[in-house]
């Protein structure tokens, strides 16, 4: 069976790391005398996302690197050259997990009351936040950091499509980091991208009586191979969660907080309002 993240939609600009590991996979393949077409079906993915890993062009998924590895019988070297790939520079060490799974997440749901969420960050936005950030980063920090968030944000606009919920706190928008105008071009950016068809934008009201989020923020995400995987972030860490009864009661409060927060059109009547007492 094909994977149904195979259809190259979201490759990306070759790199040095990524076309050592395709030329990896490579040599692997022509050692096991095998041709791109043989491999395919054994490891259960599409030619072209066979040929788009190996001329650099696509980041592996986690069941690419071993599924290729079991098929090949390389001796670990694949998957030790898969953990070369350095396209994490920018990101926080404890949320490059995360951000692995996002990438072969087919439903992705996310809770927030901090910040804007990264997938949503306009760059005047993100460049706000990170200029807050303490210790102060260095210039090449700062670049580093933002092109990250807005390599993450390619995520929206793939086909085929990841189905996006947002769950956000008004006051999130209403503390205006950054100042009005850098916020006027916050809430037009979130206004666009709840106009994604696959996006679903919802606001948890200042006014909530009751609040299932009141925990803090997190995320759900459910995997190409249909397992849900949560996070849950603080201070300097981040833990990424599979037990069955920490997602259990993920799911319950973010079940919740879809019901207690505004509907999506109610949401942007109230992001456009707030743009225009700017």
């Amino acid at each position: 069976m094909v994977s149904t993240d195979d259809s190259g939609d979201d490759e990306v600009e070759p790199d040095d790391n990524l076309r050592s590991f395709g030329e990896t996979v490579k040599a692997s393949r022509k050692r096991a005398g095998l041709t791109q077409e043989q491999l395919a079906p054994l490891i259960g993915y599409s030619v072209q996302y066979v040929g788009s890993v190996e001329q650099g062009r696509r980041h592996p998924s986690q069941k690419f690197v071993n599924k290729t590895e079991a098929v090949l019988d390389t001796f670990g070297v694949i998957g030790i050259a898969a953990k070369q790939l350095t396209r994490r520079r920018g990101l926080a060490s404890w949320f490059r997990r995360w951000a692995e799974l996002e990438e072969g997440a087919v439903t992705l749901n996310t809770y927030e009351c901090r910040s804007v969420p990264g997938l949503l960050q306009p760059e005047p936005y993100a460049r706000a936040l990170v200029g807050d950030v303490l210790p102060p980063p260095t210039a090449e920090e700062v670049e580093e950091r933002i092109t990250a968030r807005l390599e993450r944000q390619q995520l929206l606009s793939r086909t085929p499509y990841t189905v996006f919920s947002f769950i956000i706190d008004e006051a999130v928008v209403a503390r205006q980091t950054g100042g009005p105008e850098v916020t006027s071009q916050l809430i037009d950016h979130l206004l666009e991208c709840a106009r994604l068809p696959n996006v679903d934008l919802q606001i948890m009201p200042l006014a909530s009586p009751q609040h299932a989020g009141l925990g803090g923020p997190f995320c759900l995400l459910e995997t190409e191979d249909n397992e849900w995987m949560g996070y849950s972030e603080g201070q300097q860490s981040g833990r990424v969660l599979s037990d069955p009864k920490d997602l259990s009661l993920l799911h319950q409060r973010y079940a919740k907080l879809r019901i207690q927060a505004l509907n999506p059109a109610s949401s942007s009547g109230l992001l456009t309002r707030m743009r225009g007492s700017l």
